[in-house]
């Protein structure tokens, strides 16, 4: 079971880093938090740690998802038993 999380959750936490660089290398928080929700008050660094975690469940539901249509069709195409 720990091998089949670290399969989806190291690569999909290795492309949320690499999307969060490279998405507020244009985008400021503090300019995006003025255009999505005004009333509320976040932080610039606090903007960093959402749009991480957005990122890292979005890579991580691929991830899954990916790894859901690798399984072997043999752990469910078996014969049904006769009778």
């Amino acid at each position: 079971m720990a091998q089949r999380l670290g399969a989806i959750l190291w690569p999909s936490f290795f492309a949320a880093g690499v999307s969060t660089m490279v998405f507020f290398a244009f985008v400021d928080p503090l300019a995006l938090r003025d255009l999505t929700f005004p009333g509320v008050e976040i932080t610039r660094s606090m903007g960093y740690t959402i749009g991480f975690f957005m990122f890292w469940l979005a890579t991580a539901s691929a991830s899954l998802f990916t790894w859901l249509l690798l399984r072997p069709a043999s752990r469910f195409n078996k014969s049904l038993p006769l009778e």
